[in-house]
């Protein structure tokens, strides 16, 4: 690969850019603002269409596959590697990125200086977590720190941008990835990388578990430093043969690690003493549940990787108070808490989520996308206090509980699949109200719904305000 400043302002000839989203529409300004020759398809007509053609793209619509003379094709996460146009253009030879591949081509950098370093995280469960404290323990060593990617600004835009003295504007990045954007990288090389855990998710988009693992593991193909959780076999197994791997447990760490010690988080993996160095009192964490634990190991190895010093590790883990939707204490009435967890899209996420709570009375349902629940719903069952499901595949749900939870009450929701409830809002709603008919004082009403949110809301946030609007209303 030519150096980065060579990359960065070389022709890219004609570029096709599949999906006009927000990491789509971005690859697209950064493409004109180069004065390359840029096109555009999507399904349907977006509202940032006319901004970009009157800054110079050509629209054709939706297309089935590439023009002829099309040089590259820059893809947006949602479109599956099975779609005709990009079969078609991998088949004709012409290379198909995603945008942050093509961020990373593109990054600047100072006369005779590097383009910043990016430290990287991918996982099925905690990569926003894990990126924003990363960001915030960077910005706390006093770097000029930003959280982009799967989370935030689009690269692109982030890697291109310049200060008022025409600088890069940013001299470290903490970047989160997908599977789907992995799937179309190639090249990136973060500085460190971090897979947190590999569990069921993305089969329907990925056609398989190995190729799901194998998109994560792509990650730390280029990378000096690959970090995992030692308690998610997969993802430890990833990093094992790595030239520098790191682990982090919740027990004691051992050399080469990072864990937990005495009520604090310990480093021995970057630390010169042989003891470790301590970082933080556990106890001065605003996140709690041992899931936000393993999260807060991983961004101080990246932070560690990237010499951020014991001390300032400390202060930006102490500083972080965490995103919305990710477990959010929204609301106490008669002695029950109501906690939006959101963002546990998956099975993974739902049970880390649950196993901070002694009882709960769990809201669950949406698009399961394939995944298998069983294990999680004997995993919880001992700590279910009662069940209300919603969404498509709520069904799916209902029968594992018959199986592994069959004396905890349950109520059904209809919503998201047999059209006469499609209002997300008047559902969440009701659900809530079965939620506190279902609850005692001491109780956790926990919205983890192992699943995605697009059948019955607009996304997992409009789930999340949704369910905190609902409790409100009870108060």
């Amino acid at each position: 690969m030519a150096p980065a400043n060579e990359t960065a302002g070389r022709p890219l000839g004609t570029v096709l850019v599949a999906g006009l989203g927000v990491s789509g529409a971005a690859a697209a300004r950064v493409l004109l603002a180069r004065g390359d020759d840029v096109l555009l398809t999507d399904a349907a007509e977006p509202a940032v269409l006319a901004e970009l053609v009157g800054a110079g793209a050509r629209w054709l619509g939706a297309i089935g596959e590439p023009p002829e003379g099309v040089d590259l094709v820059v893809t947006s996460p949602g479109w599956r590697p099975d779609s005709p146009l990009l079969r078609i253009a991998a088949a004709r030879g012409v290379a198909v990125i995603g945008e942050p591949e093509l961020a990373w081509r593109l990054r600047i950098a100072a006369p005779g200086a590097e383009p910043a370093p990016w430290y990287a995280v991918t996982g099925t469960n905690g990569k926003t977590t894990t990126v924003t404290m990363l960001e915030a323990v960077l910005q706390a060593g006093g770097r000029r720190a930003v959280a982009a990617g799967n989370v935030g600004r689009p690269l692109v835009e982030v890697v291109t941008a310049r200060d008022a003295d025409g600088a890069p504007a940013h001299d470290a990045i903490a970047v989160e990835l997908s599977s789907f954007q992995l799937h179309w990288s190639s090249s990136i090389a973060p500085a460190g990388a971090c897979v947190l855990n590999v569990a069921d998710d993305h089969v329907d988009w990925h056609g398989s578990f190995d190729a799901y693992r194998d998109a994560k593991a792509q990650l730390l193909r280029l990378a000096p430093v690959a970090v995992a959780d030692a308690g998610d076999p997969v993802a430890s197994s990833l990093v094992a043969a790595h030239r520098h791997p790191v682990t982090v447990t919740l027990g004691e760490p051992a050399r080469g690690q990072l864990g937990v010690r005495a009520g604090a988080l310990v480093d021995r993996a970057f630390s010169p003493e042989p003891a470790g160095e301590v970082l933080v009192e556990l106890d001065a964490l605003q996140v709690r549940g041992p899931h936000n634990t393993v999260n807060a190991l991983a961004a101080a190895a990246l932070a560690r990787v990237a010499g951020v010093d014991a001390a300032a590790v400390g202060r930006g883990l102490a500083g972080f108070r965490g995103g919305a939707h990710r477990n959010v204490l929204v609301g106490s009435v008669d002695g029950i808490d109501f906690v939006d967890d959101s963002k546990a899209t998956n099975p993974h996420a739902a049970g880390a989520s649950l196993a901070a709570y002694p009882r709960v009375v769990w809201i669950a349902g949406g698009l399961l996308k394939g995944a298998d629940v069983d294990p999680l719903v004997a995993a919880v069952a001992p700590r279910l206090a009662g069940v209300v499901l919603l969404g498509r595949d709520r069904e799916v749900l209902a029968r594992s509980l018959a199986r592994h939870a069959p004396s905890v009450p349950r109520t059904v929701v209809p919503s998201g699949d047999d059209g006469a409830v499609t209002d997300g809002d008047s559902v969440m709603r009701e659900v809530v109200a079965a939620a506190v008919r279902l609850a005692r004082p001491g109780d956790t009403v926990l919205l983890a719904p192992a699943a995605a949110s697009m059948d019955v809301f607009t996304d997992y946030a409009h789930r999340g305000r949704a369910f905190a609007d609902a409790v409100r209303a009870l108060g």
